[in-house]
Parts: C-alpha cells; structure tokens; sequence
C-alpha cells in the first residue's frame, strides 16, 4: 500500500509494539504529528513540558518495563534537547529510540532555520544513528534501528528523518520484527570449566552485580548462583533490585558511597566476581589496590569491558542469563559458613545509621518509613545527588526494574521524567520520584506533564537548601569553601505545587514523616513532598576519589 513516510514511521512503531511515545512537536515533525493525530486511537502520545524530559520519559518506560522507549522531537534545539537523555540512556545501556526531524533534503547544509547536524552530534552517544534520504529505506531503517537497540549490550539509536522524507509517499510492506538473538557465548568450554573450577576452589567468595543482570532478565539465575556458592553478594548503583536487598546474603554497594561490609569483604575474599558490570571508577577506586588478595572473574556480554578498568584473571563473555544457568548446572552445593558467619558479623557491627541534626528528620528515616508504607512493586525513580545515594542505601529494592535512575552520566534533571515514563508503562504500580531541591528546580516544569495527565507520582524532596553533594565535596578536600552550593531561593515548592495543580505537603520534624507519607501515599494522584532535612547531614561512608575502596571516611564533621 502507498503510504507517506509519516504514516510509514508509526507504522513501523506498530510493528514494533510500540504502545506509547513521548515527545514535542515542530515544524520539521509536523507530518509526523499529523500522522500521531490519524493514529491516536493506536498510539498513544505523551507531550513533555521540554524535549529532555520526554527523553528521560521514554528512559524510564524502557528500564522499567525492558521494552524500547521511544523519543520524537524537531529539529534544531528540539533535537539538541534531547543529548543529555540520550547520553543517559547510552553511559546505562537502555534501549531507546530517538526520532528526530530535519529540514528537507534540499536545505541540509545550508545552515538553514533550525537545522543541526544531529547524528554527528549523537555519534559518541548512540550505539548507531541515521539520515534516512530516501522515504524506501525508511522502513527498514527504523526496523534496523529496534534491532540494534536491543541486540547484545543495549543502547539509545537516533533516526533523523528530513521533513520532505515524511511527505513522500512509497510503497510500505509490513514485516515482523526480527526476533532479537541472545548473542552466543565468545568463550570455549576450557574457559567455562576453569571458571566453575575458580568458583569451587574459593572459600571466600564475592559476587557483585551490576545492570547487565537486569538487562538480562537473570535476577532468578543469579538468586540460584549465589545460593549455590554460598557467597555474600553486593551491587553496584545500577544493579540494584537485581539480587533482593532483604536477602540475607545481601552487603549493599560497593565503592564510593558503598557499606562497611562489602569495603571489608573486598579486602579479605579471595575470589571476586563480577557479574553485568563495568567496573565503573566509582566502584573500583584505586584499580591497583581493587581486591589485592583475590583472583577475578569477569562475567558481562560486552568484551571490550574486560581488562578496560581493572586486570582480571578469567572471563565468560556472553548473556549472563546464559552463562549463569550453564554454571549453575555445573556446579555442587558449596559451603561456606565460617565467611558468611563473618559477613553476618560484620554487618551486625557496622549497620548504616545516621544521626538526627537540628530537629529535622533524617533521610535515613524518611526514605526506610517510605520503604516500609510502600508495596513491593513499588517503582522509585530519583534525580542525582546526596538524595539519590541515600535512596539507594535505605531503600530495599526487592525486584528488577523497581529503581530507575542515572548511574553513569549522573544526570540532574533525570527523575522526574524518568518517573513520568514509569508511571505511563507501569499504571498499576506506585511510583515515586526521591529529589533533592537542587535537581527539583531543573525539571520541575515537568510536574506539568505529571498533572495534564493525571498521574499519581509522588514527588519527594529531600530540601536541605543546598547542593548537598557537591557542598560535601567542598566541605572534606577544598576547606568548607562553600562556592555557589547555598540555594537560598526563597520559593514556597507547596505553593508552586499547588500552582501547577498538585496536592503539597511539608515535613519539618521527626514525628511528621510518618502521618504526612501515609496522607500522601493514601492520596492516588499527583502528590509533592517538600520535606526539609540539614544543610550538613552527608551520605556516608565515603570512599576519596583515587583512594581504595576499603579506605572509608565514616564520620564528618
């Protein structure tokens, strides 16, 4: 059938099962627009309140339900307004697609009214990106584009459609999906075998999770795998919910803002594994000092990750819900207990525990009442900063895709979109968004969207009236010169809630967290949280960048 390229892009969408895009239209998406309009009873359509909240929306639809997020937007500043969400989506490997449009074919290069060069803006950012200049290899390119976003290690790809492609007209075939391959293991069976023969020799070992477990779908595997070695386990930020935070076995994170357990386990096991992740610096600290007295194993899908931060000693390259079944099979029951009798110990000596200051409740305490008034299917997303460490240290994620935040970018801005993009795929689930009120004031005209169309997020803000972790790096390594980390903005965050046409709360002492939560929570709408804590409370411990994991601040002043 004769279709325009409009018509053949949602199309495609449909192909793909997409059920929903995020977005803001222009006059180079126009046609697009026209074609969202014919569809809409098929599509349905978010409309940000800017183009990087619509990115970190599609983001955060894909991480918590693992199917593709998709983007559109129009050329120029709206394309450019969607880099930081894109580069997001890339540093955590989600699957996203971006499409974005341009000016006809005629004025490309011509410097011509919102015109950019957006794939070679994205080329370090996106797994792969396109110019589609013929409307016949419209459809195949985006059909290649789901591909590689989802093949092997997962990740953002742009498609950048000229306004005259979406008004040409060209015969369109549909296709099914190509169903996406589990990629086959790059390693031998000598590998396979010396791995499990590492694992049954080890008497102290170390499993550390990251993100590839989730993206993988092997949460059951890995629950399997660490009981079978009988190993204490720990996470990194993006892994969390991989492995139940309640378990037992479970130590926290590792690194940077890491527990004392894991900081302790690492100096003693002798045999690390790593499981779905990249040995991010602020994981590994010092590498030449990183788990001196093990042998390590690297097991991730992306064979460039192995010897890049730190040298190991043996590797399994492969979908780690693979590999971790093929181990599993292989392996016998292993017993440990005089090493889990001491992580036990260790955690019982060295529980994280912050102290009340000047009156205000703790985020220790708001963040565990909030995990304790919540649903195991409850979704957090949150925003970057000293906020977002205390979210990930007292809040127990139980299952995969329960937190969706920016690990690798680190992007302020991220969760309010992200918790938009949640509470679309996710209507079923409760969905709360942990801010500080410095990443709050960079996206809250998003709680715009979040009112248009009526959903229940809960904005919470950790409102300390500074740039808490950037104040606390000034405070430990630049003599508490605190340059430009003081907001004193005199807004009222309950009025402006209440402007925008949300329900506002504030928690100001101890004995309000738990009623103001319950009166919130209990609410099933657009809710936001102003709940004040002290300007000095830090997120501790706290690894010095460049230090070893094990050297530990675990008190300030």
């Amino acid at each position: 059938m004769k279709l325009t390229g409009a018509q053949i892009i949602i199309e495609c969408l449909l192909e793909q099962k997409v059920d929903t895009v995020f977005g803001f239209p222009g006059g180079a998406v126009l046609n697009i627009y026209d074609a969202l309009y014919e569809y809409s009873d098929r599509i349905n359509h978010i409309l940000s309140a800017h183009e990087q909240g619509a990115s970190h929306a599609a983001d955060g639809y894909a991480r918590t339900t693992g199917k593709t997020g998709v983007v559109i937007a129009t050329s120029g500043p709206g394309a450019t307004n969607l880099v930081t969400g894109i580069a997001t989506a890339y540093m955590d490997s989600v699957p996203l697609v971006a499409i974005t449009g341009n000016v006809a074919c005629s004025l490309l290069g011509l410097d011509s009214f919102q015109e950019v060069d957006i794939t070679g803006i994205t080329m370090p950012i996106t797994k792969h990106n396109f110019i589609v200049k013929d409307v016949t290899r419209l459809a195949d390119t985006i059909r290649e584009a789901f591909y590689i976003a989802n093949e092997g290690r997962k990740g953002p790809v742009l498609i950048d459609v000229p306004k005259d492609i979406t008004a040409a007209v060209c015969d369109y075939n549909p296709k099914k999906p190509l169903a996406i391959e589990q990629p086959k293991p790059q390693f031998t069976s000598n590998q396979l075998e010396e791995a499990a023969a590492m694992i049954a020799a080890s008497r102290k070992p170390f499993v550390y999770t990251g993100g590839g477990v989730i993206a993988s779908e092997a949460a059951e595997e890995l629950k399997e795998f660490i009981r079978r070695i009988d190993a204490p386990a720990a996470s990194s930020l993006m892994g969390l919910g991989g492995f139940d935070n309640t378990d037992e076995r479970f130590m926290g994170m590792l690194g940077m803002h890491g527990t004392k357990t894991s900081a302790l386990a690492i100096g003693e096991c002798d045999l690390f594994i790593g499981i779905g992740t990249r040995f991010s610096d602020r994981v590994i600290g010092d590498p030449n000092r990183f788990a001196q007295h093990a042998k390590i194993l690297h097991i991730d899908i992306d064979g460039a990750e192995f010897d890049k931060n730190i040298v190991i000693d043996a590797q399994l390259e492969g979908d780690i819900k693979t590999i971790l079944s093929m181990l599993n099979r292989m392996l016998a029951q292993q017993q440990h207990p005089h090493w889990m009798d001491k992580i036990h110990g260790w955690k019982k000596a060295y529980p994280l525990m912050q102290k009340a200051m000047n009156g205000y409740p703790t985020p220790q305490q708001v963040i565990e009442t909030l995990d304790r008034l919540t649903g195991e299917d409850t979704i957090i997303t949150t925003e970057v900063g000293q906020h977002q460490m205390w979210a990930a240290q007292f809040y127990n994620f139980r299952s995969p895709r329960s937190l969706a935040t920016s690990g690798g970018l680190g992007t302020m801005g991220y969760g309010l979109g992200a918790a938009i993009g949640a509470q679309v795929a996710n209507p079923g689930r409760r969905v709360v968004n942990i801010a500080g009120d410095g990443s709050f004031y960079m996206n809250a005209n998003e709680l715009a969207t979040v009112v248009r169309y009526q959903l229940p997020v809960v904005e919470l803000i950790m409102n300390n009236n500074v740039l808490g972790m950037v104040r606390q790096w000034q405070k430990l390594f630049y003599g508490g010169r605190f340059s430009h980390t003081t907001m004193n903005r005199p807004t009222d965050l309950v009025k402006l809630a209440e402007a925008y046409g949300l329900k506002g709360f504030t928690i100001s002492a101890p004995d309000e967290v738990e009623p103001v939560l319950r009166q919130a929570l209990a609410l099933h709408e657009p809710v936001l949280i102003n709940c004040m804590i002290d300007s000095d409370i830090n997120v501790l411990p706290m690894v010095p960048a460049g230090a070893s994991v094990e050297e530990q601040i675990l008190e300030m002043d």
